[in-house]
């Protein structure tokens, strides 16, 4: 692979390295293709801001559990069956949402946990692996990469799917996305078979590492800045799809948004990759969670489709340069906290755990809010609090120690 050779002097990049990539690249691909769509396949079905709450709160719910089970799992067998078992479980999904159809909405709760027990067992594997197979100098090139990978499939993916679908009748073009994620999700499991096989020993320790918080500063303040980053993550990651989709009204344009939004995160994730030092980790995630939450204003004031496609901008290129430090100084952490090389994958739920806490926080007011006030006025008020949870992270870990 040409594009390592710039790394070569850097770090030693390892098969099972560059195989986790391509898995990762993949599973963007297919996620990014189709998941941007099913919120608004969804909207197009009901019209109702509440069933794409109730959709998202049922991922959020679902994971950690499912991360907490295919972490007892992790202690017992190869960790890249686990990752199989994520994204078959993910490939089921697009299946079912188009077996449903019309019917789709009607079973919310049921299509999002599904696709959370995907997201948990999926996200464990590859975060534990991502934890064994990087060192703590090579973590920032690796996350930069893996974000350079998910740019490019956010750049080609709903753009794709967007002409796709306005191309074609709305159901038969929602239809081939679907299948061209399942396919995709396929050549990530036979990659999956090259992986070096994995296995943790020992016993399954999740209360250990849960109270660990009340003896290693470091790991309670990472902890809650994954809260705050998961208020704005869990409504955010719904709602500026379905504004985009309501000003334009064509699921091309939606895809012309990401598409964007996925050239300038590339952009800055390829800088990342190669400028963020271990020493300037904390300043970068302090001014680009800054970037993060005045964007939330041109979110806020926006009258039409530009405005939308500046906010898509602006996120685009402080995103990375927030996501890139902030993961590559969680593990930093996690690896000098208690029996870490023991503990690693409950550290790694643990983490899951506390951020979905965010997620979902962020949607229970969401829907407390829109079932007692009008939905565009409530919609405003939270995106102006929950918009500021990256700037807010920053803060929270000004104090940490690696």
């Amino acid at each position: 692979m040409l594009f390592f050779k710039k790394y070569k002097s850097e770090i030693p990049v390892s098969r099972d390295l560059k195989i986790l990539l391509v898995i990762g690249g993949l599973y963007a691909l297919a996620t990014l293709l189709s998941n941007t769509f099913v919120n608004i396949f969804l909207w197009k079905k009901s019209g109702e801001y509440l069933d794409i709450a109730t959709y998202n709160l049922s991922i959020y719910i679902v994971q950690p559990i499912a991360f907490s089970l295919a972490g007892k799992l992790a202690k017992k067998v190869d960790r890249a069956l686990i990752l199989r078992a994520g994204v078959i479980v993910l490939s089921f999904f697009y299946i079912l949402v188009l077996l449903f159809g019309d019917k789709a909405t009607t079973y919310p709760y049921l299509l999002g946990g599904l696709l959370g027990f995907g997201y948990g067992f999926y996200w464990l594997s590859f975060n534990v692996l991502t934890f064994e197979i990087t060192e703590p100098e090579t973590r920032d090139i690796f996350n930069g990469m893996l974000g350079t990978f998910q740019s490019f499939g956010g750049m080609t993916g709903p753009l794709f799917a967007g002409y796709i679908i306005s191309k074609l009748n709305n159901f038969t073009g929602y239809t081939v996305i679907f299948l061209i994620s399942f396919l995709l999700f396929a050549v990530a499991v036979f990659f999956s078979f090259y992986l070096q096989k994995r296995r943790a020993e020992g016993k399954f320790m999740f209360r250990e590492v849960l109270l660990e918080r009340k003896r290693n500063k470091n790991w309670n303040q990472i902890l809650l800045a994954h809260i705050a980053q998961g208020l704005r993550e869990g409504l955010f990651i719904f709602i500026v799809a379905i504004w985009v989709y309501l000003a334009t009204g064509s699921e091309f344009a939606l895809g012309v948004y990401n598409l964007l939004f996925s050239f300038c995160s590339l952009i800055c994730y390829f800088l990342a990759s190669r400028l963020i030092k271990n020493q300037h980790r904390k300043r970068m995630i302090l001014i680009s969670g800054s970037f993060l939450y005045m964007a939330v204003l041109i979110l806020v004031v926006q009258t039409n489709y530009m405005m939308l496609l500046i906010y898509g901008v602006i996120v685009g290129l402080s995103y990375p340069l927030f996501n890139v430090p902030f993961v590559s100084l969680t593990y930093d952490i996690i690896g000098k906290s208690y029996k870490a090389k023991e503990l690693r994958i409950e550290y790694i739920i643990v983490r899951e755990l506390y951020i979905n806490i965010g997620r979902i926080a962020a949607i229970l007011i969401f829907i407390a809010g829109v079932i007692m006030f009008k939905p565009t006025l409530i919609i405003l008020i939270l995106i102006l609090s929950l918009g500021g949870g990256n700037f807010i992270a920053a803060f929270l870990i000004r104090k940490t120690v690696t």
